[in-house]
């Protein structure tokens, strides 16, 4: 795809003016006793090197934060050479040799970004502060993704997001220090849409339920914008906060609404307690305008289908990754994870691993800890053995572009992980997107902030 390879090779041009600019607005509380020669913030000292995982480790997304922590636990194993190495041993970059990172043992530190975003920047701040982490990584949500990025951005170090699925953590708010190696709501509609064409046709009349933060709104519009150029109706949008648990008062409307059709926006806890309530009101045994009534979930998890039981059965939606998946990264991957916990692992445990990966290989290729090496190294990166295919880190928005699952759930599950099945490995070229693409529109990328 030749307009790809075009936008994707430009490299973003970093001047020294911009650089000084950057470093002049970077707060006193980031520089002060930092200087140590090196020309960054947080330079290691002596043998080791910590990283900051900030995961929610309470309110809706903690089943995904605890998922995160075991992968990004299994990363530090793999790194400081314990194990049998994971994904080390299927990643097209050898630069990896299970010694630490440019010869330093991997210390990590937690925080619990409680699934808010001042929460988040409060437990990244102090890992940054007091416990000189290098690189901040984490979070199950798209706001406390976006916060934490711009926090990062603004401090020096860089921030290898975790689950984040809005489109504005590589649009609107995407930041020269930030990466993300999960998709996008964009990718979602894209991948969708000619699913649900196929199963459902082409006349739908939708009703959306949207969590009522970044993620929920461009999940919304990717899904409207998608599903309506194929002929839908989206005949409401409705607006729901993400602390509900009880969503019986927003079910109700819709079986007056006319709508033959629920997308449920909802991630999480938040969609296992929507979808259990529309299968209490009965939605799914109606017929309504001569169809079956559908559900719709744009983003999928293995945990949020355990947690929703036989409640996913035949409803179809999108995920980065699935540990069923037959390559040899994922294969790796499923077979050390499981050797540690006992279980398959998560998608969200998936890319907070990888993300691990790829920060310290991007470290040793680049020589230097410094956030500017680390950006020149990610800029661009194209890779393979990690999951879903050959995969690019593109340079203008550093969003990373590979192919995209469309799941369903099982009809006949052979056991408690075995609830998603793969129907449509989406390629590559049909969630790709221009980088000023309108849903992606505002925002500056940037230059990096090495912190100095």
């Amino acid at each position: 795809m030749s307009e790809r390879n075009d936008i994707t090779r430009r490299r973003v041009m970093k001047s020294g003016a911009a650089a000084a600019a950057a470093a002049a607005s970077t707060p006193y509380f980031f520089t002060r006793a930092f200087a140590d020669g090196h020309g960054y913030l947080n330079a290691p000292k002596g043998d080791t090197v910590t990283l900051g995982f900030n995961v929610p480790q309470s309110g809706p997304y903690a089943d995904e934060g605890a998922d995160e922590l075991r992968a990004y636990e299994l990363a530090v194993e793999h790194l400081n050479g314990g194990g049998d190495g994971g994904m080390m041993s299927t990643f097209s970059s050898k630069a990896l040799k299970g010694n630490g990172i440019l010869g330093k043992k991997v210390a990590y530190v937690t925080g619990d970004t409680q699934t808010k975003s001042d929460a988040a920047r409060a437990s990244a701040r102090s890992m940054i502060e007091k416990d000189g982490a290098v690189m901040i990584t984490g979070g199950s949500s798209s706001g406390v993704a976006v916060a934490v990025q711009a926090l990062c951005q603004e401090a020096g170090i860089i921030f290898m997001a975790g689950l984040t699925h809005s489109n504005d953590t590589t649009g609107k708010d995407k930041k020269a220090n930030g990466f993300r190696h999960f998709f996008n709501s964009y990718m979602s509609g894209a991948a969708l849409a000619p699913v649900l064409a196929k199963a459902y046709g082409k006349e739908r009349k939708a009703y959306h339920l949207t969590a009522d933060y970044n993620w929920g709104y461009t999940t919304e519009q990717a899904v409207k914008e998608s599903t309506e150029a194929m002929g839908w109706e989206t005949v409401a949008a409705v607006k729901t906060p993400l602390t509900q648990t009880d969503f019986s008062s927003y079910i109700a409307p819709v079986l007056q609404s006319g709508a033959d059709t629920l997308v449920l926006n909802h991630y999480g806890g938040n969609m296992v307690n929507s979808l259990t309530n529309a299968v209490q009101f009965g939605l799914r045994d109606k017929q309504v305008n001569g169809k079956d009534f559908q559900i719709i979930v744009p983003l999928y998890s293995r945990l949020m289908a355990k947690g929703a039981g036989a409640n996913v059965k035949g409803i179809f939606g999108s995920t980065n990754w699935h540990w069923s998946l037959q390559d040899e990264g994922s294969k790796a991957f499923v077979k050390s994870f499981g050797t540690k916990y006992g279980f398959p692992p998560s998608q969200a445990a998936h890319t907070c691993y990888v993300q691990t990966m790829l920060y310290a290989d991007a470290a040793e290729r680049a020589g230097t800890f410094n956030p500017c090496g680390i950006v020149e190294a990610l800029e661009g990166f194209e890779f393979d053995g990690m999951g879903n295919g050959k995969t690019l880190y593109r340079a203008e928005d550093h969003q990373c572009f590979k192919d995209v699952l469309v799941v369903k759930g099982k009809e006949n599950p052979t056991s408690e992980f075995d609830l998603l099945e793969v129907v449509e490995v989406t390629p590559v070229d049909q969630v790709t997107y221009a980088p000023d693409h309108p849903q992606m529109a505002g925002g500056n990328l940037g230059t990096c902030n090495s912190g100095a």
